[in-house]
């Protein structure tokens, strides 16, 4: 567990602080610089649900964020039952500039100064009344064989006495158009084609039950278990991040899960579609996804990235991960693949999926920064404006200093060292993509900081950052956003063969979304 500085109880809408932490030396907030737009008055968002189809174990909360229970304790438990948990947090982080250079953000981390995002759609006025935020305060949890029994039983069958669960009946499939919002929200399966979602009529949530969808569309409900919700950035001030100014966006998420009898089943999905509703344009646009990687005991960990596999993760530092928390010897390893990113400009000239070819059709940016940051408020610490957030999306350091490769990857600790991308990379970066295609002397990890013969970094509570950018958000564009989380335990070798062993599961997790999650040996998979 973790120890705080600040803690915000909510109840019945009321927050009382008491004494707790998250982030050490955090500014409560205070009000904008300058006068932001008006918004909507939006109240904070209550709702939780807990995916729990497999060998994880994890809350899930509407402002994107995940794995905590907002008091201070870490519950992405895995293995189920062991009460030990992987991950403290995470999130998703948006940043960029409008045509007038004005900047902005949206993010989340601990809710210690408040809230980025707001329950609900966002209307074609890019705002959203409170009566929206409070109806879109919850979750919509459904399962692959709910959907697939009610088509069987109600559609195929005409069973009429089926009794029908109640989340295919409130399946939230459209918006109030009549109040400027989309008309078609949740993805549904139209059995007669007129937009209107009706389960009395064969409609049910949009998984792939009998193989006759395109297992491609990005639209599908995925995995054994779906939780799908839907927030925005508009409902309110920005105070956790102090922007001034929102992005616009609407996210319709869904967290999934496949329970399988393979590395799989210790594995959690999101993906994130991300709607700009503003009329304006965003440049020099990034989108992150946030990590505070609490590996059992949070004070003895270790990060690092894969270049090639766009993957970021969470290792221990020492042999044993001692204390009530820790995972014991041989401690298991977690990481974060960074599957999907945003498309990229059009004749942009880079290749930013590094598949060797420029500006094709439909080029997606994968992951193009690693960063990592500690628990403190130095210039390598905990982001407390909308500038440093914005930052670190960029992989640039809170006073604007270049990442460098070496070291703690700051400029003053590691001199010499080249401007680079990603934090920690060790051989898998054997181009130098990382640092412009020019080689280095040693390879970088926290155990080899600055070369073999140096000392390692000491361990402690890391937290990271992958971000794909820069590109230019277009109004009413819609990105994907997917990413996992794997897990692998070595039975012997130490935290070095976890970090391996969770590697070789990422290779098969990186196939999974590559055959657009067809899984076929969980119990509820469809067979496509």
């Amino acid at each position: 567990m973790k120890q705080y500085i600040y803690t915000v109880l909510i109840f019945l809408g009321l927050s009382t602080a008491v004494q707790a932490r998250e982030n050490v030396n955090v500014s409560r907030y205070s009000g904008p610089t300058q006068t932001p737009q008006v918004y909507s008055g939006c109240s904070p968002s209550k709702s939780r649900a807990d995916l729990d189809v497999n060998n994880v174990r994890c809350p899930i909360w509407i402002n994107g964020d995940m794995w905590w229970d907002l008091v201070g304790n870490a519950l992405y438990e895995v293995p189920v039952g062991s009460g030990k948990h992987s991950l403290f947090a995470g999130a998703i982080w948006i940043g960029g500039k409008d045509p007038g250079g004005s900047l902005r953000v949206a993010a989340q981390t601990y809710r210690q100064s408040g809230n980025d995002f707001w329950p609900g759609p966002v209307d074609n006025t890019a705002s959203v009344g409170p009566d929206v935020c409070l109806k879109y305060d919850k979750h919509y949890k459904i399962t692959f064989a709910e959907v697939k029994n009610f088509h069987e039983n109600y559609q195929v069958n005409g069973d009429l006495s089926y009794p029908i669960p109640e989340i295919i009946k409130s399946w939230p499939g459209n918006g109030d158009s009549l109040g400027g919002y989309s008309f078609l929200l949740a993805p549904f399966h139209d059995e007669h084609n007129d937009g209107v979602y009706d389960y009395t009529d064969g409609d049910y949530p949009k998984f792939n039950i009998d193989g006759s969808l395109d297992p491609c569309d990005k639209n599908l409900l995925l995995g054994d278990q779906t939780i799908w919700w839907v927030f925005n950035d508009v409902g309110n001030i920005h105070t956790e991040t102090n922007s001034t100014l929102p992005v616009g966006v609407e996210i319709q998420a869904q967290a999934f899960g496949f329970n399988t009898n393979d590395e799989i089943n210790n594995m959690t999905f999101y993906r994130y579609k991300i709607i700009n509703r503003s009329s304006s344009e965003l440049r020099d646009t990034y989108f992150g996804s946030w990590v505070d990687p609490d590996l059992g005991n949070y004070l003895d960990d270790y990060v690092g990235c894969d270049v090639q596999r766009g993957l970021g993760f969470c290792y221990n530092g020492d042999a044993i991960d001692d204390g009530a928390l820790g995972y014991g010897s041989n401690p298991p390893a977690v990481g974060m693949d960074f599957f999907e990113g945003p498309l990229a400009d059009t004749s942009d000239g880079l290749d930013n999926n590094r598949n060797g070819i420029i500006d094709e059709v439909g080029e997606q940016i994968i992951m193009s920064k690693f960063v990592y940051y500690n628990n403190d408020g130095s210039n390598i610490g905990n982001p407390n404006s909308a500038q440093h957030y914005y930052n670190y999306l960029r992989g640039i350091w809170k006073d604007g200093s270049q990442l460098v490769y070496g070291g703690t990857g700051y400029l003053t600790l590691a001199p010499g060292g080249a401007p680079c991308d990603f934090m920690f990379p060790g051989e898998s970066d054997p181009q130098w993509i990382g640092t412009g295609g020019q080689p280095q002397s040693f390879i970088w990890t926290e155990r080899t900081p600055l070369g073999i013969t140096s000392t390692p970094n000491p361990p402690d509570d890391r937290r990271f950052l992958q971000s794909a950018g820069k590109f230019t958000l277009q109004p009413g564009a819609v990105n994907f956003i997917t990413t996992g989380i794997v897990w692998a335990r070595a039975s012997s070798g130490g935290p070095d063969q976890s970090v391996k062993l969770m590697k070789l599961a990422d290779v098969k997790a990186q196939n999974v979304f590559e055959s657009c999650f067809k899984v076929a040996n969980g119990p509820d998979a469809p067979s496509v």
